[in-house]
């Protein structure tokens, strides 16, 4: 019978201890738990476990340092990083401690038993992951939500090599700064970052904006001119909306991508593509492959480390940090000092942005410019939301989920005592329950019969209902009567 794995966890919440110990016990491993740095010491001078699970805030140090400190004593040891500080800088700073892995809190517990089988595979003869180079401090990326620590892991893994990525994901998303975050915590992040994108270059143009043309090569070819490929020599080359190539255009990239050389337009010297290449689409090429609009080789040859970019309606939980960070980025260029009352940013927790991140920069800056006072209301903000979109800015549709989340999320900004007071159930259905009874008031032409039946109630019901909500059905038949 094979001897349980010795797992030691470092964590000083005394409940994720507990949890987390139960969770890999019924995976068989053998786990001990401790609260500090102190007693992780204490742990290793009595021997070495098969992986370390640790957490980056302790109460007396910082886990990543002891993680890197230690993947240095004990290369062989697996480190498995869990962290509340759901940034970027944290995956990274992670892999480059020489984490085997990265879990933001909360953390499924089937993700992180998988990762430390993972571990144990790696301890058992599966190769080592590279550290990347120091970090810059300077990142692009905001967001804590679930869908960007995802985008954030796969960020931290690939910095270290020179793999081919694919970013996709709707206009507005971020997918340069993906780009350029790839770029500058990368190896080559001290050679050019040069952007090229392909819906902007007349399609009989892109082969000389890619890889440069001789004098004479064409007409109005009076000199030289070096390609982007040539420009980006050591560093990194972006290809943005890559599925807007043209198909001879994606024939001679492949060629270059498959030998690693290139010939300039009009020219015979063979010129080494010493670039790493990261290209980015709000395309689905793989649907375009199947409608013949993309090559198919081109695209797997692009496609080795895919990374999409989810839109801001599905990280709503980032809206806040984003809408405060271009406010105060929009201080910094100069523009006046704005901040956005707990009803205002409800409402951008609500609206449905298609536009993505872009869309919400954009309106920050002009609230910025535009606003009345230094305080930015809801008011004031929908209606820069209606000029914005050219109609009327209201609540989007949303699934009731979302809703009554960003619903708590107001509550804890405004009144946290109230999500403790025993009484955050009845106002929840109060306030989900009024809007329901008024709108089939509506439907029904402020008819009580049928608006219960539709609702499924009995009349007395709604009646009372009526009563405890303050809803005056004979006072809106007449406001109805008036508009009319």
């Amino acid at each position: 019978m094979t001897n349980p794995a010795r797992i030691l966890l470092v964590d000083d919440d005394a409940a994720i201890r507990t949890v987390v110990a139960q969770a890999l016990r019924r995976e068989g491993h053998d786990v001990q738990s401790v609260a500090t740095l102190g007693q992780l010491r204490a742990e290793l001078r009595a021997g070495l476990p098969a992986v370390l699970v640790t957490d980056v805030v302790l109460p007396d140090g910082d886990g990543l340092e002891m993680a890197a400190s230690l993947a240095t004593e004990y290369p062989d040891l697996p480190i498995i990083v869990l962290s509340a500080r759901n940034t970027l800088t944290t995956a990274v700073r992670a892999t480059e401690a020489g984490a085997f892995d990265y879990l933001p809190k909360p953390f499924d517990l089937d993700t992180l038993a998988l990762a430390v089988r993972g571990a144990l595979a790696r301890r058992a003869g599966a190769a080592d992951e590279q550290p990347v180079d120091a970090l810059d401090s300077s990142l692009p990326l905001i967001g804590r939500s679930p869908a960007m620590q995802d985008v954030y892991r796969v960020i931290a893994r690939v910095v270290a090599t020179d793999l081919t990525v694919l970013v996709t994901g709707e206009s507005g998303t971020g997918k340069e700064l993906v780009a350029r975050a790839i770029h500058d915590l990368g190896r080559r992040r001290r050679a050019p970052f040069i952007a090229l994108n392909m819906a902007a270059i007349p399609r009989e143009l892109i082969e000389a904006e890619l890889f440069g043309h001789e004098r004479g090569a064409f007409t109005g070819a009076a000199q030289r001119s070096a390609g982007k490929f040539e420009q980006a020599a050591g560093g990194t080359l972006f290809l943005d909306e890559i599925g807007d190539m043209p198909m001879e255009a994606q024939t001679r990239l492949l060629r270059v991508l498959q030998s690693g050389e290139f010939t300039s337009v009009g020219g015979a010297r063979v010129i080494r593509a010493d670039v790493r290449i990261v290209a980015a689409t709000n395309k689905t090429l793989a649907a375009q492959v199947q409608s013949g609009q993309f090559r198919e080789d081109l695209f797997y040859r692009l496609n080795v480390v895919p990374i999409a970019l989810p839109p801001l309606r599905e990280r709503r939980q980032d809206i806040a940090l984003l809408a405060r960070h271009f406010l105060d980025q929009a201080a910094r260029d100069g523009l006046p000092r704005k901040s956005l009352t707990a009803e205002a940013l409800a409402l951008l927790e609500g609206h449905d942005w298609p536009g993505n991140v872009r869309e919400l920069e954009n309106l920050m800056r002009r609230v910025a410019v535009l606003g009345r006072d230094a305080v930015i209301e809801a008011g004031e903000l929908r209606g820069a939301l209606g000029e914005a979109t050219g109609r009327p800015a209201a609540l989007p549709d949303t699934d009731l989920d979302e809703a009554v989340r960003a619903w708590v999320r107001r509550i804890a900004r405004e009144e946290p005592a109230a999500l403790d007071n025993g009484t955050l159930y009845d106002r929840l259905i109060s306030d989900v329950e009024r809007p329901l009874i008024e709108a089939m008031l509506d439907r029904h032409a402020n008819n009580q019969l049928r608006a219960a039946k539709a609702m499924g109630l009995n009349r007395n019901t709604l009646r009372k209902r009526l009563d405890d909500l303050g809803i005056d059905p004979a006072l809106r038949s007449y406001h109805a009567d008036k508009e009319r």
